[in-house]
């Protein structure tokens, strides 16, 4: 079972809900924009760069290190790389972007963390 008493929970609803909303418009605006053979031959680079931007717009608008945001992003995508290989591409969003929140919320929760003193 997953403990997320360790997590700033609004954080965490705010990183996925704005991940999922910034990643579905991109993919209707590029899908809309270009054909299929641009996906075909530069999918692996507009996913995976997609995706990045995105993270780095959800460590602006709640003020989150973009390092460790994207960071955090490179291994929630992990799902989503696993599902596009088998064939199944968009099968993986949804736990990618669960565990991005999740990220997000427990790297909130750590920045929130007072420093301890120095003995």
């Amino acid at each position: 079972m997953l403990d997320i008493r360790g997590m700033d929970r609004p954080t965490l609803w705010r990183a996925g809900v704005l991940q999922a909303l910034l990643v579905a418009a991109a993919a209707l605006v590029l899908g809309a924009a270009l054909d299929r053979s641009f996906f075909v031959h530069w999918g692996w680079l507009a996913g995976p760069g997609t995706w990045a931007l995105c993270a780095l717009a959800v460590a602006r608008v709640l003020r989150l290190p973009a390092l460790r945001v994207l960071v955090g992003a490179a291994i929630s995508g992990v799902p989503s790389l696993i599902t596009v290989l088998l064939g199944a591409h968009w099968a993986g969003a949804p736990l990618a972007i669960a565990l991005f929140a999740l990220w997000c919320g427990r790297l909130a929760a750590r920045e929130d963390d007072p420093v301890p003193a120095v003995a």
